[in-house]
């Protein structure tokens, strides 16, 4: 992880109830900047608001583009522009005293801004209360993206020993690749890692809102703060979920059909033969001996909790982005969901859980 990222995770994401659950694994102090961004409890609104949305993004005029003329002199030049687009800018000063301001993309006229403020903050503090609080908030893709998540205070652990937080993530992009995205996750302790509350294709639970930013998209405002009370539901339904899953059996032989699905290896020499090897491996020590997915060997559930484990730990980084940033945009677009089905799946498909 490269030093800006470390100087980002640790300056523009804020990490609360650090007594209960410690500090985040990217958490370094030399990059904390002039005030810490773990807090010991709940993230307040007002901090929230102050460090990372004390600024609003900018719809300008799509700017006037100079053409040369292809007159047979071609010494003339004239002006284009579209009346019809509109630049959207992050302001000089939004993310700190240097910032030069960017720009996040060029849209059709009818394209409509979410403010980070009002969609993400003013929304969810309708619902916070002493069961739910703000766990953490963050800007990702140099401001283009914003999440917050509001869950409850203490962890909740099934009889199956799967310790759980339920929340809520809302969040939305000012670049284009991302609509206003009001959804029900939760966070399993062990390894931090973020899944929908519908374990299954269909569930009540896997209710996603999505408001697209378009000019009807305000008068959707009353529907979003109605949606988000049902976070108090996820506990039960989850932890349900996590029981049937944790019944269904998985067999030495299940589990090595289950791999020679997902990671086939081929019989000739290469780097796809390397490559399946590799991932082959890295699945194996995870579903035997790592303790985020060991204590559930020999069941649906831990079959299910290693793929999510390696998707959000052992899989690579593309591009320039961190590997935190990777893992919350997959959750906020639905990916690491569409994981999770596909991968239950493939043991149906395999024959597990018929019958049990």
């Amino acid at each position: 992880m490269s030093q800006e990222t470390s100087q980002w995770l640790n300056t523009k994401t804020l990490i609360g109830f650090t007594e209960k659950r410690g500090n985040a694994w990217h958490y370094r102090e030399e990059d904390q900047g002039d005030e810490a961004n773990h807090y010991v409890g709940a993230i307040p609104v007002e901090d929230v608001e102050r460090r990372l949305f004390d600024w609003e993004a900018v719809e300008v005029p799509l700017p006037a583009i100079p053409v040369a003329d292809l007159s047979p002199d071609g010494v003339d030049s004239y002006e284009v522009t579209d009346p019809n687009r509109k630049v959207i800018v992050r302001p000089r000063g939004a993310l700190s005293e240097d910032d030069p301001g960017g720009i996040f993309g060029i849209f059709k006229g009818g394209y409509t801004v979410h403010q980070f403020k009002p969609w993400l903050l003013e929304n969810v503090a309708v619902i916070l209360d002493d069961d739910l609080q703000i766990g953490s908030a963050g800007l990702l893709k140099e401001g283009a993206v914003a999440f917050v998540q509001v869950e409850m205070p203490e962890g909740i652990t099934t009889p199956e020993g799967v310790e759980f937080r339920p929340h809520l993530l809302a969040a939305s992009g000012m670049d284009g690749s991302l609509s206003s995205t009001f959804k029900r996750c939760v966070q399993i302790a062990v390894c931090d890692n973020t899944m929908d509350a519908a374990l299954v294709e269909g569930g009540k639970n896997s209710q996603r809102i999505r408001i697209r930013h378009s000019k009807k998209s305000m008068g959707r405002i009353t529907e979003v703060r109605e949606a988000l009370a049902i976070v108090h539901d996820i506990a039960d339904e989850f932890s349900a979920q996590v029981a049937a899953l944790c019944n269904i059996k998985v067999s030495d032989g299940d589990w090595n059909k289950f791999l020679d699905e997902i990671a086939a290896v081929p019989e000739d020499e290469g780097y796809a033969k390397t490559i399946s090897t590799k991932k082959r491996t890295a699945l194996e020590q995870l579903y035997t001996e790592d303790e985020r997915c060991a204590p559930w060997t020999g069941t649906a559930f831990g079959v299910l909790q290693t793929m999510n484990t390696y998707m959000h730990h052992g899989t690579m980084v593309m591009g320039d982005g961190s590997r935190f940033e990777r893992n919350q945009i997959n959750a906020i677009r639905g990916a690491s969901a569409k994981a999770d089905i596909d991968t239950l799946k493939v043991l149906t498909g395999i024959g597990v859980g018929r019958g049990q």
